[in-house]
């Protein structure tokens, strides 16, 4: 069987596979590398957008998509009857609980204020000190994957209080059922969102969700930037009574007119959360995996269900 995957260093990284599977580097949905007749596990470049999905449907032998992002958004409502999706859960924790937690120091000690000030040559200890801190907050994380149990593990030594909020409750956990996020918002000084997009999360960060925030709350969102409402965002960090961190938007890329550039309670990255040297050694253990797995008729991991 053919195994399509999106980098060359792949070959090098994806590990031993059965002799008779042939995999082969499609970088580019129109420079394809033999004929698609035999492509039984195809691996989609990052953030695929609509000239890879269209793909799907021109290869006849696919039986499995295995991505390398945690989100599948962009695929589940595409997917050729009997092929299975699966997403790359696991692979992005350390990079992104490590964004999250960055995020969060950054905004509550005031680091964005003092790399403005740094490049102005301004020694802004007087405006600025004393400075927010992460002891002690209560941090209420929307998402209680993989990703929010990493987020949990890095956050845990600050001494900080825990929240977790899952699709379902799962009491013997401590995990609140999403239904409950507007009794738990308010008593949360961080909101950290890592849920994946879907038609029940599209849109979940909205005005009532933003109102529910206590006063001097932060908001990060290293999700999808479609689970929040842009314009309710904009207009609720444009009062100055919550902050933000956002590695996601929407759109994105971020236009450059947007206002959320240019407000001073608000750090923005390009959704660069995943994006770390140690990724592509991480996803192409999974995708060998995989593979592996499917070659021997054996279970996959990470299948997309109803869009997680």
């Amino acid at each position: 069987m053919k195994v399509w995957i999106p980098h060359r260093a792949g070959l090098d990284l994806i590990g031993e596979l059965p002799q008779d599977v042939t995999v082969e580097v499609v970088e580019h949905a129109d420079q394809l590398p033999s004929p698609v007749a035999g492509v039984r596990f195809w691996v989609p470049p990052f953030l695929s957008g609509s000239d890879a999905t269209a793909l799907l449907h021109e290869l006849p032998d696919l039986a499995v998509v295995q991505l390398l992002s945690a989100g599948a958004d962009a695929w589940t409502s595409r997917m050729p009857t009997g092929v299975t999706l699966c997403d790359a859960r696991g692979v992005h924790d350390p990079s992104t609980a490590e964004w999250v937690v960055t995020a969060i120091l950054a905004q509550l000690r005031a680091f964005p204020t003092f790399v403005r000030a740094q490049a102005d040559r301004r020694w802004a200890y007087d405006g600025v000190a004393p400075t927010d801190e992460l002891t002690g907050k209560r941090v209420l994380i929307v998402g209680a994957g993989s990703i929010g149990t990493a987020v949990r593990a890095r956050l845990a030594p600050f001494e900080v209080d825990f929240t977790l909020v899952a699709r379902t409750a799962r009491p013997e956990q401590g995990v609140y059922a999403v239904e409950e996020l507007p009794r738990l918002l308010p008593e949360a000084d961080v909101v950290v969102v890592l849920v994946p997009l879907t038609d029940q999360t599209r849109g979940l960060i909205d005005k009532a969700f933003l109102a529910a925030m206590p006063d001097g709350a932060l908001l990060v969102n290293a999700a999808r930037g479609p689970v929040a409402h842009t314009d309710a965002l904009v207009a609720e960090l444009g009062t100055g009574r919550i902050s933000a961190a956002l590695d996601v938007t929407d759109p994105e890329p971020l236009p450059a007119d947007s206002p959320l550039w240019t407000m001073p309670n608000v750090l923005l990255t390009p959704h660069v959360a995943g994006s770390v040297r140690g990724l592509l050694p991480r996803a192409y253990r999974l995708v060998g995996d995989q593979v592996r797995r499917f070659a021997a008729d054996q279970p996959l991991i990470n299948a997309v269900v109803d869009g997680y």
